[in-house]
């Protein structure tokens, strides 16, 4: 099973496009979904916990959401949307760009993300290519009117801390602790990533005001559609060095870079 550039960003089954958020902490911000198209609102839940898969969540799969049905028999239906955001009722007419409510972790879904899924007389359509038979070599009509840009793995977040973060504090955005005290036992850069390949090699490095403090390199075993890895050293004297602290963060493919971030911090 393949997406629609025949890469891996997807799994058999899948029924839409997923906008996801790095964070918990980018949910907890707010981040509005729009109505993609004019139309009206054909049906709605809210009320359900950010709280991602739980007993209760078959028959619920999609959490809180909006279904619109628009002109020609195409539907949208938004998923996974945050309780109490849903800023529309059943039955309104509303134009594109109406905020329908907000980016959640509701239903069933690890992951903070709006799950859009596009239907015409109830068969599923794939918005990035209208092509009754996909090809690899040779993309179809887009129904989008600025298409998303492809990247098949890249970074999330990077950070600093005094430890190895639990990956718990990654996604939920708390785990850079920059800029770090100039007594910490530990200078440690972290990354977050999607969409690793078997192959990849991440690479972590940190400078400082002296010189290269840290330069770790390590390649992916497996896929791995989320992850982090962390590289550090610890203080061998009293204090670090005060000025600036530069982490960068670079994964690559098949010798090529794919991604790379960067993060700044001045140590006093």
């Amino acid at each position: 099973m393949l997406d629609y550039q025949c890469g891996e960003l997807g799994y058999d089954g899948h029924k839409g496009t997923d906008f996801r958020l790095p964070t918990l902490a980018d949910m907890a911000r707010g981040v509005n979904v729009l109505a993609a198209a004019d139309g009206v609102v054909r049906g709605l839940r809210d009320g359900i916990p950010d709280v991602g898969p739980t007993e209760t969540t078959a028959g619920k799969e999609c959490g809180n959401g909006v279904v619109l049905r628009h002109a020609d028999g195409w539907e949208t239906q938004y998923c996974h949307m945050k309780s109490g955001s849903i800023a529309v009722q059943s039955g309104q007419q509303i134009a594109a760009g109406t905020v329908l409510g907000q980016v959640g972790l509701s239903g069933k879904t690890e992951f903070p993300h709006l799950h859009l899924s596009l239907r015409r007389h109830g068969e599923v359509v794939d918005p990035f290519d209208l092509s009754a038979f996909p090809a690899c070599d040779a993309l179809g009509e887009s129904l989008w009117r600025d298409a998303p840009d492809y990247q098949a793995g890249g970074l999330l977040g990077v950070g600093f801390n005094v430890a190895v973060p639990q990956y718990s504090d990654v996604k939920a955005g708390s785990a850079d602790q920059s800029p770090l005290p100039a007594d910490a036992a530990a200078l440690v850069f972290w990354l977050h990533a999607f969409g690793g390949h078997k192959g990849d090699v991440v690479t972590l490095i940190v400078d400082g005001p002296e010189g290269r403090l840290v330069d770790h390199r390590a390649t992916l075993p497996k896929d791995q559609a989320e992850f982090f890895r962390a590289a550090g050293t610890r203080l061998k004297t009293s204090a670090w060095p005060n000025g600036e602290y530069t982490g960068t963060a670079i994964l690559t493919r098949s010798g090529a870079e794919i991604s790379r971030s960067e993060h700044q911090m001045h140590v006093r």
